[in-house]
């Protein structure tokens, strides 16, 4: 029986901790309730429930907010409600996609420097972390979406060619200390390859870290895709919260505000949502926090 399946049936492990402290946080819940909320809708949206409506234009021109339209409409007579909506459904889709494959690659990468920490596969890893980490955030996010321009993946191989440095600096971390432990040693007493022993005995047990680093990557992306999208590089075909408030940049200053407060209050309610959510699950996962 190895070390992960010790983890996984054992009462007192550290996700069974986790959880109860997890559910003891009231501010945590709340946010993963927030989340919910707004994975419900994106789901809405991907099943053509609602939001799909959201380019049908009117004579309604600049509409106050009304119960047909819950944040009125723009100066081509679409409904601003609608269009946040279907932005939800984008934000998720960047998000998830950017996770997901930083995640994965930072996890890999990161899990091989730090078993061969010191050799030639650690320098290569450590040299790319320094480039990327000395070029400044969203001017190398900004070039690459730019130079990409032409592709609708430009922005997310933008994002995760930055976001997974992190994930790899953490995780390499962690595996220097974890290769010291004894059931690494009794894996390679036994035989097991290399491949093995990093993939299904290692890298299983920085799941917890991989978890709180995946939420603060999710909001990060959703980020970085409203500041894009507002400068022109991210979202072209479609809508989504940076496309709505740079088209409110003109609609400010007429006077009419439906725009930029269905974006602006949409994103807000979110990130707080989510920031409230990793919050309680880096408290929840923290070794040094339970007992």
């Amino acid at each position: 029986m190895n070390h992960r399946q010790n983890i996984q049936l054992n009462p007192e492990s550290l996700w069974h901790k986790s959880w109860v402290k997890f559910k003891q946080d009231r501010m945590g819940i709340s946010g993963a309730i927030i989340v919910l909320l707004y994975l419900g809708i994106a789901l809405g949206v991907w099943f053509g429930l609602w939001g799909g409506d959201w380019g049908t234009t009117t004579d309604a021109f600049q509409q106050s907010p009304s119960w047909q339209h819950w944040f009125g409409t723009n100066a081509i007579g679409q409904d601003v409600a609608e269009r946040a909506i279907y932005s939800t459904k984008v934000a998720f889709e960047v998000g998830l996609t950017v996770t997901v494959l930083s995640t994965l690659i930072g996890a890999i990468l990161g899990a091989w420097a730090g078993f061969f920490s010191g050799r030639w596969i650690d320098s290569i890893v450590l040299w790319l972390l320094g480039v990327l980490d000395s070029i400044p955030f969203y001017l190398f996010v900004a070039a690459v979406a730019y130079a990409m321009q032409g592709s609708i993946f430009a922005m997310h191989v933008a994002m995760v060619a930055v976001f997974w440095t992190t994930t790899a600096r953490i995780i390499r971390a962690e595996v220097i200390k974890l290769k010291q432990q004894e059931f690494v040693e009794a894996a390679q007493s036994l035989g097991v390859k290399t491949p093995g022993i990093i993939f299904k005995h290692i890298l299983p047990n920085t799941s917890h870290l991989l978890l709180v680093q995946g939420t603060i990557t999710f909001v990060a992306a959703i980020k970085t895709e409203v500041i894009l999208s507002f400068l022109g590089l991210g979202v072209k075909n479609g809508i989504s919260w940076g496309l709505m408030i740079s088209e409110a940049t003109n609609d400010i200053q007429a006077g009419y505000f439906n725009n930029f407060a269905a974006a602006s209050c949409f994103l807000f309610v979110l990130v707080i949502g989510f920031n409230l959510f990793s919050d309680a699950v880096q408290d929840a996962l923290d070794p040094k926090k339970i007992h």
